[in-house]
C-alpha cells in the first residue's frame, strides 16, 4: 500500500516521492541508497563520446533519474528523455516532479515496460534498474537497443547472484553461484554472461564498459555492437570459474572439473571471464568525478587502479592469513612488496580486505 508522498530533494533535483518501507507493493519509492546508483549513470553518460542520444529509463518510479540526466547532462547529449512507469500513480507523479524542476526534455509514459519498448523506434541509452531480477526486461531492452548504444541493468536479487539461493541462480541466470568471498564478482559475471546470451540471439555483443558491486545490489553498463564475430568473439570468455579451498588459486577452464592441492577444486559458472571494465572509460569517469561527491569519488579512485589488472578474481588478505596461520599483513606494505617484484596489485572495489593482483599466489609472502 502506498504510503505518504513526501516532497524530497537529490543533487538539484525536487521531487515527490513514497516514503513507505521499499518492496513491490509500494508504487512509487525513493531509495537513498541509490544515488551512487544515479551518480554514476550521470557521470558515464558526460564522459562517453556520444551525444544527441534518445534516452530511455523504463521503470522510472519518481522519475528522479530522468529529471537529473536533463538538469545534469551536458545539452549535446541529450536528443528526447523518456520516462516511463507501468503504475498510473507513478506516471502522475513523474509528470508533477518533471513541472516541479521546470526540465521540458522528458516525455512521459504509462505502460508496461516491454511494451514500452517494442513499441518505440529504440534508444542509444536504456536504464533497466528494476526491484529484484532485471530478466523480465532484457529481451526487450536488447531489442530496442540502438547500435554503439548503451544498456544499463541493475539486478538486486544478490542473494541469487551471490550463492544464498544457489537453485534461484541456476533458474534464472543459467549459471552456478558460489558463496565465499569470490561471491559479488562471481555474481556480476554471471549476471554479464546472461545479458550476453540474450544479446547473442540478435547478433548484438553486448561488452561491459563498467562494472560494479555496491551494498545490496549489482550494475553494468553495456556497449551494444552489432556484429556476429563480436558476438562469437565475446562467448568464448564464458567459462568456468575453478577456486581452490586450500591455497586459495583461481583459474577459468572450459570444464569445471579439476584439482589442486590434492583435492577437487570448487567451481561456478559458467560466467563472462572477460573484462569488467573499459580502462579509457574508467579514467574519464575518474578525471570527471567531484572531489565533493566523496562516495563516487572514493569508488572511482578505486576502480580507476583495479581496471589495469586484468584478473579473474582476487586474493582475499584476511582469508589467506588464516589458511597459512600468519598475522593480516598491511596493505599499503605488502602491495609494495608485489610491485618490486615486477607484478601488480591493487585493492578491489569488491572487499576492501582483498587485493586484485597478477602475482601466483603461491608467491604472495604475507611477510
Amino acid at each position: 500500500m502506498q504510503k505518504k508522498v513526501k516532497k524530497l530533494n537529490e543533487a538539484d533535483a525536487v521531487f515527490y516521492a513514497g516514503t513507505g518501507s521499499i518492496s513491490k507493493e509500494l508504487k512509487v519509492f525513493y531509495n537513498p541508497v541509490m544515488k551512487l546508483n544515479r551518480d554514476i549513470s550521470i557521470l558515464l553518460l558526460n564522459s562517453i563520446d556520444k551525444s544527441n542520444m534518445q534516452i530511455a529509463d523504463i521503470l522510472a518510479g519518481s522519475g528522479i533519474r530522468t529529471i537529473r540526466f536533463a538538469q545534469e547532462l551536458k545539452k549535446s547529449k541529450i536528443r528526447s528523455i523518456d520516462a516511463n512507469d507501468i503504475s498510473k500513480t507513478a506516471a502522475s507523479l513523474i509528470k508533477k516532479n518533471v513541472r516541479l524542476n521546470n526540465v521540458g526534455k522528458i516525455t512521459v509514459h504509462n505502460k508496461d515496460a516491454n511494451q514500452f519498448l517494442l513499441e518505440s523506434n529504440g534508444f542509444d541509452y536504456i536504464d533497466v534498474d528494476p526491484f529484484g531480477s532485471p530478466n523480465p526486461f532484457i529481451n526487450s531492452a536488447v531489442v530496442r537497443l540502438a547500435r554503439d548504444g548503451i544498456l544499463a541493468v541493475t539486478a538486486t536479487d544478490t542473494s541469487a547472484l551471490a550463492g544464498s539461493h544457489e537453485n534461484a541462480c541456476k533458474r534464472k541466470y543459467w549459471a552456478k553461484p558460489l558463496k565465499n568471498e569470490l561471491m559479488h564478482e562471481i555474481g556480476i559475471r554471471i549476471l554479464i554472461r546472461k545479458v550476453q546470451l540474450i544479446g547473442a540471439q540478435f547478433e548484438k555483443a553486448l561488452i561491459p564498459v563498467f562494472s560494479h558491486a555496491s551494498g545490496h545490489y549489482y550494475r553494468v553498463y553495456f556497449s551494444c555492437k552489432k556484429q556476429k564475430t563480436k558476438v562469437d568473439k565475446l562467448q568464448k570468455e564464458h567459462l568456468f570459474l575453478l577456486y581452490c579451498s586450500r591455497c586459495l588459486s583461481i583459474k577459468k577452464s572450459h570444464h569445471n572439473l579439476d584439482t589442486c592441492c590434492k583435492k577437487k577444486m570448487i567451481w561456478a559458472g559458467p560466467l563472462w571471464t572477460g573484462k569488467l571494465w573499459d580502462a579509457k572509460l574508467v579514467g574519464k569517469m575518474f578525471k570527471n568525478a567531484k572531489i565533493a561527491n566523496t562516495e563516487l569519488f572514493n569508488l572511482l579512485s578505486i576502480i580507476n587502479k583495479e581496471v589495469k589488472i586484468n584478473t579473474l578474481g582476487f586474493v582475499d588478505l584476511h582469508r589467506l592469513a588464516k589458511i597459512r596461520k600468519k598475522p593480516v599483513p598491511k596493505y599499503d606494505l605488502l602491495l609494495k612488496k608485489i610491485k618490486k617484484k615486477g607484478f601488480k596489485a591493487a585493492v578491489t572495489h569488491f572487499d576492501i580486505t582483498a587485493i586484485r593482483t597478477n602475482i601466483p599466489i603461491q608467491k604472495i609472502s604475507l611477510f
